[in-house]
């Protein structure tokens, strides 16, 4: 499937089994938990998603989204474009307990009691734990004053050291 709008749900034991291929996108409007974080955001979300089955016979959801949304700067309240660009691969399991059993370079998604998984929030996850801690423009883009420090520590402290008392105690 090409540029199409994705479905919200999907069921990834039979999409594997197609080894199925999605490239198209979800409409930002949808995605609200990524909307009550940003100033303003673009129209939509590319995603591309692909389905299949690994050697060790385990279905997985991997794929790529991208889009673009406006934070406010934590140094000057500016808004400014961040973009997102996002990489996951993911393995579907019944519950808690099987995802422990699943190999290291695979996370894990819990499916419904249908099967499916719940695409558009998977993907909105992903983007929500790309979104920096911290917001800010580039230092040669921020209107604030550029001559503060950020965090820099002196290079000598100037307080004496207090195990220095024990020397003389022998």
């Amino acid at each position: 499937m090409k540029d199409l709008k994705l479905p919200i749900t999907i069921e990834p034991n039979k999409s594997a089994q197609r080894r199925l291929e999605c490239d198209g996108y979800f409409a930002l409007s949808g995605l609200e938990r990524l909307l009550a974080v940003s100033e303003k955001a673009g129209e939509q979300v590319n995603v591309k998603v692909n389905f299949g089955i690994d050697a060790e016979k385990l279905v997985f959801i991997s794929g790529k989204a991208s889009t673009k949304i406006n934070l406010t700067c934590q140094r000057c309240n500016e808004p400014f474009e961040q973009a997102l660009k996002v990489s996951f691969i993911f393995s579907p399991v019944k519950d808690e307990e099987s995802a422990e059993h699943l190999p290291s370079h695979y996370d894990a998604v819990v499916v419904d009691e249908n099967g499916e998984v719940n695409l558009r929030e998977l993907v909105e996850d992903e983007l929500m734990l790309n979104i920096p801690l911290i917001p800010k423009h580039d230092l040669k883009d921020c209107s604030a004053d550029a001559d503060t420090s950020w965090g820099k520590l002196p290079d000598t402290l100037e307080k004496p050291n207090p195990f220095d008392v024990l020397k003389n105690l022998k």
